[in-house]
C-alpha cells in the first residue's frame, strides 16, 4: 500500500515567495509479498509433477540351473546394436556353427527391416495369414480375441525366425526401442535380448575399422 507523507519544506522564505510543501511517498510491499506466497502455495498444491515415462519390458525368468534353451542355428540371426545407430547382423553356418560374414546396416526403410521380413517369410509359410485375420477383424467377421489368438499361433511357428538381440556399450536406449518396433512390424514372435560376448565386441571393432578404411579409399 502506498502512502504519502507530508511535512517539511513548507513555510515562507524570508524576503521571498512562500516555498511549496514537500511530499514524500513510501510504498509498502507487504501485501505484494503476501500475494506472492499465496500464489506459490496455490501452484504447489494444484500442480502435478510429471511422472517418469518408462516402457515395461518383461524379461524371461533365468533358469536357476543355468541351462540355455537350445535353438536351431538355421533359424537364428544375431543382431548387434552398435554406435551411430548402426546395426550389424550375421547368420551362423549350420555345419561349422561359425559366424558367417556380418552385414552392417541401419534402421532406415532399406535397412534391417527388409532382411527380417524376407528371412521370417522364408521360414514361416503362414505369415501372410496375419493380414487376412486383421482384415476379418476390421470387417467384424471375427472377434478381437480370436484375431489375437490366431496371430499369436502364427508368430509362435516352431520353425520361424528367431532373432537374438545384443547391444554393445555404444548403443543407445533408442536403438533397443527401434529394434523392438521392428520385431512388431515384421511379425517376429520369437526374439531375445541377451548379453553381448567379447568376440562379438571385437567383431564390431574390426568391422567398423574395415568400413572406415573402405570409406577412405572411396
Amino acid at each position: 500500500m502506498a502512502e504519502i507523507e507530508g511535512g517539511g519544506g513548507g513555510g515562507h522564505k524570508k524576503g521571498g515567495k512562500p516555498k511549496g510543501k514537500k511530499l514524500s511517498t513510501r510504498v509498502d510491499f507487504t501485501p505484494m509479498v503476501d500475494l506472492g506466497f499465496l500464489l506459490i502455495t496455490f501452484f504447489m498444491l494444484t500442480t502435478s509433477l510429471n511422472k517418469p515415462k518408462t516402457m515395461e519390458l518383461n524379461m524371461p525368468v533365468k533358469d536357476p540351473n543355468g541351462d540355455n534353451t537350445p535353438i536351431k542355428v538355421s533359424q537364428a540371426v544375431t543382431v548387434l546394436l552398435t554406435g551411430n545407430n548402426q546395426v550389424m547382423y550375421y547368420f551362423s553356418d549350420p555345419v561349422t556353427l561359425e559366424p558367417m560374414t556380418p552385414q552392417i546396416t541401419d534402421f532406415s526403410d532399406g535397412g534391417i527391416r527388409p532382411m527380417l521380413l524376407r528371412e521370417n517369410k522364408k521360414r514361416n509359410p503362414k505369415l501372410d495369414s496375419i493380414q487376412v485375420y486383421k482384415d476379418l477383424f476390421k470387417t467384424s467377421k471375427i472377434k478381437e480375441s480370436e484375431m489375437k489368438a490366431r496371430i499369436a499361433d502364427i508368430k509362435a511357428w516352431k520353425d520361424g525366425l528367431i532373432v537374438v538381440i545384443k547391444a554393445d556399450d555404444n548403443a543407445k536406449f533408442k536403438n533397443i526401442v527401434d529394434i523392438l518396433d521392428e520385431m512388431l512390424i515384421c511379425n517376429i514372435g520369437r526374439y531375445a535380448i541377451v548379453d553381448i560376448s567379447d568376440p562379438e565386441k571385437d567383431l564390431i571393432k574390426s568391422s567398423a575399422a574395415s568400413l572406415a578404411e573402405a570409406l577412405k579409399q572411396n
